[in-house]
This record gives structure tokens, sequence and C-alpha cells, in this order.
């Protein structure tokens, strides 16, 4: 078995295939691109207590400390040349100023050799104040177009975050509602990887029109791996 085979076969994960390009869903709620040696991981939302704090609103101030505590055991598994974070990393525009400083050395170090890519998200569109990496507006990639927001109607290879997808099931009279990956083969709509972070209903109206057959396949993080959830199970709520 090659490398990338077996990136696919790692325990926790759930081998894909977005418009032909093999990828895992892994159960921490990153994605990986073994053939392009590619991590993905979306809506962050770093500092999003500090945010709201500054709003009178105040929230445990943990988030940016677990959230960064469970990118690093990620990063450190997979060692990525490339990693795309795809958007709101930070919670406002000014959430990367505000990083405390133990936190943006863990960040640096995680980015240490590696090709970092700041996706401008509808938080945080400008570049992350004082730290490396590359912002851009969308990614293209081996066939492959990484961006915040999902485009309205069909997009055949567009890997996207901002909807936060979970999906819904009821089996033997038990609800269960899990954050998910929501994949039709052509396109990919990634969880919410923040600690604080909410989740819309794949079946929402807001995902109207960007699958195949309407419904998606939710692959449902559970607690040790990902499930494969064919649209016809789905349940809103």
């Amino acid at each position: 078995m090659n490398i990338a085979a077996r990136e696919l076969t790692r325990a926790g994960c759930e081998a894909i295939a977005v418009a032909g390009m093999r990828a895992a869903c892994d159960q921490r709620g990153v994605l990986h691109f073994p053939e392009l040696d590619l991590l993905v991981v979306s809506d962050l939302h770093l500092e999003k207590g500090s945010s709201h704090a500054r709003r009178g609103r105040l929230i445990p101030p943990y988030d940016t400390a677990a959230t960064l505590s469970r990118l690093a055991e990620v990063v450190e598994d997979y060692q990525p040349r490339i990693i795309v974070s795809l958007g709101d990393s930070f919670h406002d525009g000014e959430g990367a100023a505000r990083l405390p400083e133990p936190f943006r050395v863990s960040l640096m170090a995680m980015m240490a050799g590696r090709n970092w890519f700041w996706i401008a998200g509808n938080h945080d569109p400008d570049a992350p104040a004082d730290l490396p990496g590359e912002t851009v507006e969308e990614l293209a990639v081996g066939g492959l177009v990484f961006r915040h927001e999902p485009s309205k109607g069909h997009a055949e290879g567009e890997i996207a975050g901002h909807l936060h997808p979970c999906a819904r099931i009821v089996q033997r009279g038990r609800s269960v509602r899990r954050r998910c990956f929501a994949s039709d083969g052509a396109r990919l709509i990634m969880p919410a990887f923040g600690a604080f972070t909410g989740s819309l209903n794949v079946l929402d109206r807001a995902y109207k029109g960007m699958f195949r057959d309407g419904a998606p396949t939710a692959y449902m993080i559970g607690t040790s791996r990902v499930y494969p959830i064919a649209g016809s199970l789905l349940r809103p709520g």
C-alpha cells in the first residue's frame, strides 16, 4: 500500500472523492488530500470569546486555546506540505491582533516550513496581522477550488466552508445531530472547526440548489469515526 492509500485508511477517517480527487474526511473535522499533501480546515473563528467580550457578552475565553490545541494535533499527525484555512479563521478583522503571544507562538510553529493559505472570509476579509502565510480570495490546486462561501448552483471541484454544516438522523426513535462534511461527489462543504462554532442543518434552504439530487451525502462526525449517511436518511432540524 502506497503512502497516499494509507492516508485514506487512517483510523477515524472516511475515504471519499471530490471531482475525482481522493480525500479523507478526518473525524477531527479536517479534510486531507494525500496526493496533494494538502490539509484543509475551515471556520476556526479564533478569538471569538474576546470578540464577544468587547461587546459586553461574556463567554469563557478558552476557545482559541482549545481550537489551536486540536489543530496542532492534526498538523502533527499529517505533517502536510500545504495547509488551507478556508476563511473565518478569526472571528473578526482584529482577532489576529488580539491573539495572545503564547497562541501566536503556537500557531507560527504549526506554520513553519509549510505553505499556508488564509482564504478571506466574511468575518476576516483582510490578511491577519503579523502572521505569515498568503491571504487570497480563493485558491485553485489540482482541479479543485478552495473558497470561503460556496457558490450557488453546481460547482465542480469546489471546497468551501461558511455554512457550518451538520446533519440529523433518527434511529430507533432516537435523534442524532452532528457536524458533518457535506458532499455530492462534485463539491464539498466543510464543517466548522472552531471550539465555539454553531452549525446549520444541510437540509436548510441556505443549501438549496448546491447539491445534485437535492440532498448531499452527510459524512457525520462521530466520537471515533466518520459515518457516511445517504441524503434520503437525513432529517431537518
